[in-house]
């Protein structure tokens, strides 16, 4: 398994708009509540060959917004105070994560309208032996599909049920 090289937050890549430093607040930190039992996941890197083509689409799927750059970063917020923070990596092939989003039943069939629209194929299963269907895994949907880096991208409308 290849690692990905160490990220230099000081690195300014192409189209970077703005410099980051140590002190500097990362978009999402204007959490109301700082977590004072347990550890909350704040973000994550998501490397890809275009940050931007990356993160739009996964925005697009979504319905989410892509935010402004921070420093070699570009967000997208999920909405329960977690960032994809997508990052550029070109030193060499991606290696491709699983994803996993907790979406509402209401807009699960819109979700699914929009990668037919883009022409992307999904799967019943993270195998992708399923195409062009839909799971109905503990009580509720679901749908894996790959984004154009080949991360696993997994929709759900019900979380797993845990022993």
């Amino acid at each position: 398994m290849r690692e990905h090289a160490p990220i230099d937050a000081r690195t300014q890549r192409p189209g970077d708009t703005s410099p980051m430093s140590h002190d500097q607040q990362h978009p999402n930190s204007n959490t109301p509540e700082l977590p004072t039992a347990t550890a909350q996941l704040n973000h994550t890197v998501v490397y890809a060959t275009d940050r931007h083509l990356s993160a739009e689409f996964l925005a697009a799927v979504l319905e989410l917004k892509v935010g402004a750059p921070f420093g070699p970063f570009l967000p997208v917020d999920l909405g329960n105070g977690v960032t994809l923070d997508y990052y550029e990596f070109r030193d060499g092939p991606i290696q491709s994560q699983h994803y996993a989003f907790l979406v509402p039943d209401t807009r699960f069939d819109a979700m699914i309208a929009r990668l037919e629209a883009l022409g992307v194929t999904y799967y019943a299963d993270p195998s992708h032996t399923e195409p062009g269907r839909t799971n109905d895994l503990f009580g509720g949907h679901g749908a894996y599909f790959a984004d154009p880096d080949g991360h696993n991208m997994e929709i759900m409308t019900r979380p797993y049920a845990r022993p």
